[in-house]
Formats: structure tokens, C-alpha cells, sequence
């Protein structure tokens, strides 16, 4: 979050403003004089370069940049090497400050160096964390590459819902489950069209079917249900080894391959982190599994460095706004200014805390919504005020290091309205 940051009174300014290809690069000195311009490209020698010409200054420098994509993380890795200290400049803040301070909209690289050098020069600024220094790198990847790859698999998964099987085997969609039912996908891929079940008989396809099908409660009947389903199906009369099927069952296999992929990176992501204690505590709490696990700690790093949970919420974009003027007052809301992945992580989190027994969240959720069950917006705004303490639970268990007890609350607890208890920011309940 963007706060005043003091800056070292005679401390050489340097503020950069980033881009795919080169840099544009400000330097102001404490004692004022002419500023020093630089245009670095994006190479080694250019880089050295201006880290030797910062380094023979001789003097105390803070760099400040706009994070911009992934662009920005070799330069600043290279100057944070070089013992320079790095301050990150909000994007919002930047945009809304260059507005202010030349009041028009236009924008170019000059115009948001000179923007960067005034932020820096009153504070405005946050502490940037570099993955590699800060041993987080390989979390950040993990947890990335496993949301790509869970998105890749819903679209493919709903492809496969919504396009071929109403062609080619509309019956077989109640059988589906869920999309990590990979025996689903094993029978589809195996038996694309009820003909191709049908065409074996009954006796022959329960044999085949058997292995594909897994461990399952009532086995038999579950592929006889199948095969009845085939029997019956008003699916388009498309042979088994047409361009069309072929086309499905490429569709199938990339889910497969989806799946595969997904499972392993988790499977990674828990050995790795096994012995981690953060890890251990976090998984203690409920709703919170190996992935969302690996998502907190990979785009929090370490939770201690935020010393209330207040700020750890901000951090999240779980802290309250409002829009107020004179005797005008707005809705009281997220800001939604944070990390957008760790606020979904703790509501994703929350969503199946909820769904458990014996734990607070739960308790929390019945008496949040006790007399209001048919009212969708209390319910969405307890379920806000419910995500808010799962972050402060995250905080408060990783930085005290003490286990989450999973006790639930007393009923005769004095029942506070949640817009209420996330605006006085009440302490995690452990």
C-alpha cells in the first residue's frame, strides 16, 4: 500500500520509468542543481553501466520505478545486488499525481520520470520485495503456472459440456462430476459416441469400461446405468472414426494432459513446502488447502512484515472505503485496491471453510445470516466480513506461530453486524 515513506535527507534521487525495451532514467541530487537525464536500454552493458555510474556517486540512492508487467524485474534486480535501496510506485497513485501536478491527461515516458522523482521526493511511495532476494520466486511461478493452467482446464472442461457432448452424447453429461474426474474424460476419450459403447455389447464394454471407471461405490451398476444411457441417446449419427471425433477426442486428451499437469504442480507444491511452518500453519486452518496455501505465501511472502493485521488487509484490498463529503455519505466497501489474487485466495477459501464442520467461519456465517435466509445481500456481505477474518487468521497464526484452534464460538457471543466488525477491524478469532 502506498504510504510516506521517509526519504534520507541527503540521499541521491533516482527515478526510472520502465518499459519493454528502455528506460528513462532521472536523477536529482539533495542539493538541487541541474537533474541528470539517462536513457538505458534493456541490455547488460546498460545495465552495468548504470549501476557503476550510481555506485561512483558515492552517497546514499533510492530508486524509484512503476512496476510495469514483468518488465521491470531484471533492472531492479540488478541495482538491488548493487546495494541500492528500491522504492515501488503505485500505478493509481502515479496516474493520479500526474494529473494533479500538470492537470491534463496526457502521458509519456518524460513526463512520469519527473512524476516518479516528486513521489519519491515526498515519501508516496511502498517497499519493494524482490521474489529472487526474497526466496519466493519459485512459489510465485508455481502458484502462476497452476492458475493458467486451472483456467485452461474450465475452458476446455466447459468446451467439452457445452459443445460436443450435446453433438455427440447429450445423456452422458449427469455421469460428469466435477472437472477433476479424470475417469469422465478416460471414458469419453475411450467411448466418444453411444454407437462405439453400444456396438460391443453389454458384457464386452463393462469389461473395458471396468479399469477406466476406477474406484467407484456400486461399480457395476454405474456402468450398467451407462450403457442403458447409450442405448437411449438421440445423440447425431457420427461415425467413431470421423474428422469430428477425431476433433473430440483431441479435446479430451488436452484436458487430460490439463489435469495431469495441474496434479502434478500440486503435488510439487506440498513436497516442497512440506517442512515449511508457515505452510503447516496455514493448511491448519480451514478452507485452506495445498494450492491456496501456496498462493498466500507466494504472493505475500513473508506475513511478519506487516505488524498489524490492518495492514495485511489493506495489503489484500480488504479494508473498507467510503465516499464522504458534507452531510453526504456513500456506501461503506471493499476498496479492491490490493492484491487481487490473495483477496480471491481467502473468499475461495472461505467458500469451503463454510462448508465444514466445527469452525468458527461457519459458526460466524449462521448468525450473520440468523432470520435473513432469503436475503442474497446479507448473506454476500457476511461472506465478505467472513473473508476479511480469514485473512486476519492467516496473519495472526503465521505471526504469533500459534496453531488455529477450531473451537466454535459461544452462542451467547454479542452478535456485531458485519459491515460493522470489519470497519472496527476486529482481532482473528483463533
Amino acid at each position: 500500500m502506498t504510504k510516506r515513506s521517509p526519504t534520507p535527507a541527503n540521499a541521491v534521487l533516482v527515478a526510472i520509468d520502465m518499459s519493454k525495451h528502455r528506460q528513462e532514467v532521472l536523477i536529482e541530487r539533495p542539493e538541487g542543481g541541474r537533474r541528470r537525464r539517462m536513457t538505458v536500454m534493456a541490455t547488460k552493458a546498460d545495465y552495468d553501466r548504470l549501476a557503476a555510474d550510481l555506485g561512483e556517486i558515492g552517497r546514499p540512492i533510492v530508486v524509484g520505478f512503476e512496476a510495469t508487467g514483468n518488465y521491470h524485474r531484471t533492472l531492479a534486480h540488478r541495482l538491488l545486488a548493487a546495494g541500492f535501496e528500491l522504492r515501488l510506485i503505485s500505478s493509481v497513485a502515479l496516474a493520479r499525481t500526474r494529473e494533479a501536478l500538470h492537470n491534463g491527461w496526457d502521458k509519456n515516458d518524460s513526463k512520469d520520470a519527473q512524476v516518479i522523482l516528486h513521489m519519491l521526493r515526498i515519501g508516496a511511495t511502498q517497499r519493494y520485495v524482490d521474489p529472487l532476494a526474497a526466496g519466493i520466486n519459485d512459489l510465485q511461478e508455481m502458484s502462476k503456472t497452476h492458475e493458467a493452467i486451472s483456467k485452461a482446464k474450465t475452458q476446455t472442461w466447459h468446451r467439452i459440456l457445452t459443445h460436443y457432448l450435446p453433438l455427440y452424447f447429450p445423456e452422458i453429461e449427469r455421469f460428469a462430476g466435477n472437472s477433476r474426474s479424470d475417469w469422465f474424460l478416460a471414458l469419453l476419450e475411450r467411448f466418444p459416441t453411444p454407437v462405439s459403447m453400444t456396438a460391443l455389447g453389454q458384457e464386452a464394454f463393462t469389461r473395458e469400461a471396468w479399469s477406466l471407471v476406477g474406484r467407484k461405490v456400486s461399480k457395476a451398476r454405474l456402468i450398467n446405468d451407462i450403457y442403458e444411457t447409450a442405448c437411449a441417446s438421440v445423440a447425431l449419427p457420427v461415425d467413431e472414426d470421423s474428422v469430428a471425433i477425431a476433433m473430440f477426442r483431441m479435446v479430451i486428451a488436452q484436458a487430460r494432459s490439463l489435469v495431469r499437469q495441474r496434479d502434478e504442480i500440486e503435488r510439487t507444491a506440498h513436497a516442497l513446502l512440506a517442512d515449511n511452518r508457515d505452510y503447516q500453519l496455514l493448511r491448519m486452518i480451514p478452507g485452506i488447502g495445498p494450492i491456496n496455501a501456496l498462493t498466500i505465501l507466494a504472493e505475500a511472502g513473508d506475513l511478519r512484515r506487516f505488524a498489524h493485521h490492518r495492514q495485511f488487509l489493506k495489503f489484500c484490498g480488504l479494508d473498507l472505503a467510503t465516499c464522504q463529503s458534507g452531510t453526504f455519505r456513500g456506501r461503506t466497501k471493499l476498496s479492491k485496491y490490493g492484491n487481487a489474487r490473495l483477496r480471491r485466495t481467502f473468499w475461495m477459501a472461505t467458500q469451503v471453510a463454510i462448508r465444514q464442520r466445527d469452525n468458527s467461519f461457519r459458526d460466524k456465517l449462521g448468525r450473520y445470516v440468523a432470520g435473513h435466509g432469503n436475503d442474497p445481500d446479507r448473506r454476500r456481505k457476511a461472506m465478505t466480513a467472513l473473508t476479511a477474518k480469514m485473512a486476519r487468521v492467516a496473519h495472526a497464526v503465521i505471526k504469533t506461530g500459534a496453531e488455529y484452534r477450531p473451537f466454535v464460538e459461544r452462542a451467547d457471543t454479542r452478535w456485531k453486524d458485519p459491515s460493522l466488525l470489519c470497519r472496527e477491524g476486529a482481532a482473528a478469532t483463533l
